[in-house]
């Protein structure tokens, strides 16, 4: 395995006087009050306590052994500050593991290259069996890159891969990014976990715009939530991300028919609601709810399907 480092992708030392710092970008070095979450990198430490949490069961659905080193003990703080954190772990685990299905599906379908966006704490090519010689290009701000190549400094990836510094709402830095990464890939899949809903529609509508203008990006990997979802979660959740910077804010209306306009149409739609079971991992009374959900009209039971889900979208 090798790894590609281009002057763009070097992250441990200077960040890169042309890139522009967004309203709510973090900095993973900030000290937050302990039990609280301050910024919308914490929200990285937050999923990646999830991901240690499922591959410490003797039934893991994957194995992360960076998980909890990546998330530290101030994962475990923010969980702690986020109402029932615990107890809501289990989308966040379904999501992960389907990405990861969908991922080495791609992989062995023929993509050549994964652009992921707004990477975070992602370990993916230090854990998936990826060939070698896929191209694994991480995307994020400077900060979050530099302490993820710090604590992973010790470990090889599976794969050549790449870190480029770019906050993906700068247009400018973005089309950097994306014309370096489009110049060498042939077919590639971009990911986007957990990244559109803390955008609002226009910034997704560019964002999805600025990858369809790249041609060797046929497909794109996405979680959507639903209008009703994201209002559950902002009652339950939404005033300690909103001390984050970090609000809630993209769930279309429109569903995955959102994208058509720019020139992207759904192929598989992953619902975690239905995932959940299949794998086992549901939330409490989960069963009951199913069982109670069949009495209920098909228009609800498929809006309840469509709560939330992880979607692979086809470059029309």
């Amino acid at each position: 395995m090798t790894r590609r480092w281009g002057a763009a992708s070097r992250v441990g030392g200077r960040v890169p006087g042309r890139l522009r710092r967004s309203p709510w970008a973090p900095s993973l070095g900030a000290v937050s009050p302990p039990g609280t979450i301050g910024h919308v990198s914490d929200t990285a430490r937050w999923v990646a306590l999830y991901r240690a949490i499922e591959s410490e069961r003797p039934d893991a659905l994957f194995r992360d052994p960076y998980a909890r080193g990546l998330a530290g003990h101030r994962g475990e703080e923010f969980l702690r500050a986020l109402p029932n954190g615990r107890a809501w772990a289990w989308p966040m685990i379904v999501r992960t593991a389907v990405m990861d299905e969908l991922i080495l599906a791609a992989v062995a379908g023929g993509v050549d290259t994964v652009l992921n966006l707004a990477a975070g704490l992602d370990a993916r090519p230090y854990r998936l069996p990826l060939p070698a010689a896929l191209s694994w290009v991480e995307v994020d701000f400077p900060d979050i890159l530099a302490y993820k190549a710090a604590q992973l400094a010790p470990a090889q990836p599976h794969c050549r891969l790449q870190r480029i510094p770019a906050d993906v709402t700068d247009h400018d830095a973005r089309h950097r990014a994306f014309a370096d990464v489009a110049r060498e890939a042939r077919r590639a899949l971009v990911v986007s976990e957990g990244l559109l809903i803390y955008l609002p529609a226009e910034e997704v509508a560019a964002l999805a715009h600025a990858l369809h203008a790249c041609t060797p990006f046929r497909s794109w990997l996405v979680d959507l939530a639903s209008p009703r979802l994201l209002t559950m979660m902002e009652r339950r959740w939404g005033p300690v991300l909103a001390r984050a910077n970090a609000p809630f804010r993209f769930a279309p209306a429109a569903g995955t028919r959102f994208f058509e306009a720019m020139g992207w149409h759904e192929v598989e739609y992953r619902s975690i609601w239905e995932e959940a079971f299949r794998l086992n991992r549901t939330m409490r009374f989960g069963r009951l709810w199913r069982s109670l959900g069949r009495l209920a009209p098909s228009r609800l039971r498929e809006e309840w399907r469509r709560l939330s889900g992880v979607v692979l979208l086809a470059h029309s």
